[in-house]
């Protein structure tokens, strides 16, 4: 079986549809098929406690094969554009990113260095300093803490992100307005108010609303394509 992480369901919507026989079991993992491979999806949630736990809880009932940690990430390298994929080689199995690729061959993708952030980083001048802490490519808010477990109990990992936002296209609004970490929601009140205050945000909320929608299907062709042509090298990794 290969699980599949995703933090939210805005990211895994269009993957999930492309399951067959889906059912949602213990702690809401949806397990289904992806031609003939059994698949097992887990929400992680945003940040470091939520996605502990939770991977921590699935590991302890599912027995996986193989873990993809995928979702969106931010660029901190302003060569990356929105809907490119995007591959940790930091966080990922030498073996699988070798079968992923050749899954990939004829689509770009990058491999480079993803940095787990506490927080969202938004501005061009974050995003820099971000880059040249961490010497990142990109940054996200789970994948370090998926991969610590993977890594506790020998489970190898594919980290497989789609950009979704960078210096040229960056979030449409304070991180705050856009998502509550402790709720782990949007806070409608205070999004429609920061709208009600700020009209002119309505045109860049909904050119986000495109670029989400391109990392998603750019994400969710990397996943099929990679679970389904490299399903048996996959789930023999070296």
């Amino acid at each position: 079986m290969i699980a599949v992480t995703f933090a939210l369901p805005a990211e895994s919507s269009d993957f999930l549809r492309l399951l067959q026989s889906r059912t949602r079991g213990h702690d809401q993992v949806i397990t289904g098929t992806l031609h003939g491979c059994r698949v097992s999806v887990l929400h992680t949630g945003v940040g470091r406690e939520k996605t502990q736990s939770r991977v921590a809880r699935f590991v302890q009932h599912h027995k996986a094969e193989l873990l993809i940690s995928s979702g969106f990430a931010g660029a901190v390298d302003d060569t990356l554009a929105v809907g490119d994929l995007f591959i940790a080689e930091n966080f990922s199995d030498p073996t699988v990113v070798v079968a992923a690729l050749a899954a990939l061959a004829e689509h770009d993708s990058t491999v480079g260095r993803l940095a787990t952030a506490p927080g969202i980083i938004d501005s061009a001048a974050e995003r820099a300093q971000f880059a040249q802490r961490h010497g990142a490519a990109a940054v996200d808010m789970e994948t370090e803490f998926v991969a610590e477990i993977a890594a506790s109990i020998r489970l190898p990992m594919l980290s497989l992100r789609a950009i979704s936002d960078t210096v040229a296209a960056p979030f449409p609004a304070p991180p705050s307005v856009l998502f509550d970490l402790a709720r782990q929601r949007t806070v409608v009140s205070r999004f429609l108010l920061y709208l009600a205050q700020n009209p002119a945000a309505v045109p860049r909320l909904m050119k986000f609303a495109r670029q989400v929608a391109l990392a998603r299907r750019s994400l969710t062709g990397a996943l099929q394509r990679v679970i389904t042509r490299g399903a048996v090298t996959l789930l023999s990794p070296v």
